[in-house]
This record gives structure tokens, C-alpha cells and sequence, in this order.
């Protein structure tokens, strides 16, 4: 683990582990190397057992911060239709089966939406953001996204169902967007903003 590290992230992904050191750094204004992932501390995989986002992001984050003994923060966010009645929700890692597999999920999706008119295909970006301590203290945020669903998908910039939403307002797919505007509007953004603050006062306390 790096010797600055100061704050674990919830995450083997890479891609999300990069993208939330750059909100909470431009938030924060963190040196590089306080955030590492669960990697850097031989993090434990934790089930999402909960029903809401909120239940799996609080679940993950006390389950590292118990391991490694610093304060941690975890996420968890999904997709919701809205034809499908907010699905796949907090399945939305595993909507075709196998966690992970982005081109699975987002083929069975649109295989599913095939025959929804362009005026029907709302759906929304949500995230639930949480921050425990090793006492058990937590704090909990959330962001949302909402917009609209793509035919086919656009874009490779992002990961998961980036290549399908294209936000309310706007032409472009969220794969389409370049990282510094995608972090501006995303659901992802807009949680570990509003949790910053409290990471801020956990790290000034030591």
C-alpha cells in the first residue's frame, strides 16, 4: 500500500478508481497517492446483498474500512429504465449474468428495448456515494443522471452503459463526452461532491 495513502476506494476497477481520484482531487485538492484502491490493501470482494444502491455502497465501504482499518469509500450505481419499471437497477453489473461483461449487458438491454419508440426510452444514471470510518461512522450521498436511451451504442470513452444514455439536453453519448465534462454532469460526480466534505473532515481529524 502507498505510504500517503489515507483513504481506500472501494473498487477493483480501474477505470472508476481513476475516475473518482480525478472528482474528489479537483473537490479536495488530495495529493496524489491518499486514494488507493481495495487492491492496494488486499480489499475483500463484499456481495451486493442490498436492494438499493445506497444498502450496497454502505456494505462495501464498512467491509474495507473494518479490513484496513482506514476510512473508505464505495459506490454503487446502476441504470434504471424507465419502461422497465427502474431495471436493471442495482442488477445492472450483472443484467446479462456474469458481473462485468459491459457488451453482454448493454446487448441484452437493447435487445430488450428494441422495440421502444425514441420518446418512450427515458432512463436515469444513479449513484449512491458512502463514506465509513473504522469506528463505524458513515456518511451517505447520492447523484443522479437522467436522460435518454441510444438505438445502438455511441462513443468509447466511459465504461459501462456510458455508450447508451445520452443526458437530457445534450447530443452526445456519455461515451462520447470527454472525461472532464462527463464528471461535470455524472451521477458519479455529483455524489462524491456532495460526500467530499465529509472526507474532508475525516482526514483533518487523522
Amino acid at each position: 500500500m502507498s505510504g500517503g495513502a489515507k483513504l481506500v476506494f472501494a473498487t477493483h476497477n480501474a477505470h472508476k478508481l481513476r475516475e473518482v481520484t480525478t472528482i474528489l482531487g479537483e473537490a479536495m485538492e488530495l495529493a496524489r497517492g491518499v486514494i488507493v484502491g481495495a487492491d492496494a490493501v488486499g480489499g475483500p470482494d463484499v456481495k451486493e446483498t442490498g436492494v438499493t444502491f445506497a444498502e450496497n455502497a454502505v456494505l462495501k465501504a464498512r467491509a474495507l474500512a473494518e479490513h484496513s482499518g482506514l476510512p473508505a469509500i464505495a459506490d454503487d450505481s446502476g441504470l434504471c429504465v424507465e419502461v422497465l419499471g427502474g431495471a436493471p437497477g442495482v442488477f445492472s453489473a450483472r443484467w446479462a449474468g456474469t458481473h462485468g461483461d459491459d457488451a453482454a449487458n448493454l446487448a441484452l438491454l437493447l435487445d430488450q428495448l428494441s422495440d421502444v419508440p425514441p420518446g418512450k426510452r427515458g432512463a436515469w444514471f444513479e449513484c449512491a456515494a458512502a463514506l465509513v470510518t473504522p469506528d463505524g461512522q458513515s456518511w451517505m450521498e447520492s447523484g443522479k443522471l437522467m436522460g435518454s436511451l441510444t438505438a445502438a451504442p455511441r462513443g468509447s470513452g466511459g465504461f459501462g452503459y456510458d455508450p447508451v444514455l445520452v443526458p437530457v439536453g445534450g447530443a452526445r453519448t456519455c461515451a462520447q463526452l470527454d472525461p472532464e465534462e462527463k464528471n461535470t454532469i455524472s451521477h458519479r460526480g455529483r455524489a462524491f461532491r456532495a460526500l467530499a466534505p465529509h472526507i474532508a473532515r475525516v482526514l483533518a481529524r487523522g
